[in-house]
């Protein structure tokens, strides 16, 4: 199986973008990252890209009308010749018009258990409603705020001496795992979303790339 050529946005530490990068460099993903870009130049994801020797790109927001960014990035992608697009920590909301010329080519993560607190300061949001589950999510991306076609779901149970900071941790763990494991079954063409839900296909019965 080729390796598929995997582009990240990210917005932070960048975190997740290292879970795939590990992956892939133990081979436990048949896909590379080949480019990461970032809104932000202080995005400590840009340095863990560097170490790597990806190549990054740091777009300027400010003064760019949001279609006009968004063109900048699918210019990239194009010249990169991706074939995932993954969202590691981005901030920004995509576009209807890249999210449309990219549909079932886009992921997300999410650090709750879609459709439960989408948005901001999942993590938050969640621990101060008083759930006893959380968890995390990676989603096909859709012209909605983290309301794509889920892919996997991971449950991390909410324990009395929880603070905040000690849910984030635990359930960014599980990110790490899932976030591959979805990129991976996009690599085997297992994902095939039929409406609102993703249905992923046996291994014997995976689509040819």
């Amino acid at each position: 199986m080729r390796k598929i050529r995997v582009g990240v946005l990210v917005s932070g530490s960048g975190t997740d973008l290292q879970s795939i990068i590990d992956a892939s460099k133990s081979k436990k993903i048949s896909a590379s990252v080949v480019v990461v870009i970032s809104d932000r130049a202080d995005a400590y994801a840009l340095e863990r890209a560097r170490r790597n020797n990806i190549p990054t790109i740091y777009l300027e927001p400010k003064g760019k009308k949001k279609e006009e960014y968004d063109k900048k990035i699918t210019d990239i992608v194009m010249k990169y010749k991706v074939d995932l697009i993954v969202l590691a920590g981005y901030m920004r909301i995509l576009t209807p018009p890249f999210v449309r010329k990219f549909y079932g080519r886009i992921i997300n993560i999410h650090p709750a258990l879609l459709p439960s607190f989408p948005g901001i300061n999942a993590q938050k949001q969640a621990f101060e409603h008083g759930v006893k589950v959380s968890g995390c999510t990676v989603h096909f991306v859709n012209n909605g705020v983290d309301t794509g076609p889920i892919i996997i779901q991971k449950a991390v149970s909410v324990i009395e001496c929880d603070t905040i900071e000690t849910l984030r941790k635990r359930i960014l763990k599980e990110e790490h795992k899932i976030l591959p494991k979805a990129i991976q079954l996009f690599a085997e063409g297992r994902l095939k979303i039929e409406g609102r839900k993703v249905k992923v296909l046996p291994e014997l019965q995976k689509r040819r790339r």
